[in-house]
């Protein structure tokens, strides 16, 4: 009896470090039918053609319902058109006087024609950490952006080579978004996916 009994409690603690040291499960972002889950802010137009989430037609972004603090995210992006330019936004939210403008918080850049180009992490306005490679992306092709966010710590992937460390520790939480950024350019995104971080 001592002996199955001591069986059961090793079996339970071996369960408990097993769920202990799991890592979170990958979450989908978008279901690759419609825009459940996602909210519209601004001019872009956002529609699902094939599987993809496409944005078009001017300034404007479209946020998650999922709001993160510490996460892993990651999925595949495709810019095409004139001077596209875009954004994976994470820990952002809509401005409260200006819902329609730029969201506060992180922006990974996704632009292939700009000196602060893919790679690149912006915060409002400005270009803030600088990747360590060169550019990797071009316009009419996809790629990967694979993103953890621990803290302060931030950093990115590209095609699953790192690309960009930094420390920021000025937004702490919000939504993840997607930018569209002028007419005449179309944002592309698919296989989206993330995971909490936080304990």
């Amino acid at each position: 009896m001592k002996r199955i009994h001591k069986l059961l409690v090793i079996c339970i603690l071996l369960s408990f470090t097993l769920a202990m040291n799991a890592k979170p499960k990958w979450v989908s972002l978008f279901n690759g039918k419609d825009l459940s889950g996602w909210f519209v802010r601004g001019k872009a137009v956002w529609t699902v053609q094939d599987g993809v989430l496409v944005g078009e037609g001017g300034m404007g972004h479209i946020y998650t319902d999922v709001i993160c603090t510490d996460f892993e995210v990651k999925g595949k992006f495709r810019t095409s058109g004139t001077n596209a330019n875009s954004g994976f936004y994470f820990r952002a939210n809509p401005p409260a006087d200006n819902p329609d403008g730029f969201p506060r918080g992180y922006e990974a850049q996704i632009c292939n024609t700009q000196d602060a180009y893919t790679g690149w992490l912006w915060k409002p306005g400005k270009p803030t950490g600088k990747p360590t490679t060169p550019l990797m992306t071009k316009d009419g092709e996809w790629f990967t952006y694979r993103i953890k966010v621990t803290g302060t710590h931030i950093q990115f992937w590209i095609n699953n080579k790192p690309v960009m460390i930094y420390d920021d520790d000025e937004y702490k939480s919000g939504h993840f978004a997607i930018q569209g950024h002028n007419p005449g350019m179309k944002i592309e995104a698919k296989e989206l996916y993330y995971r909490s971080l936080s304990k």
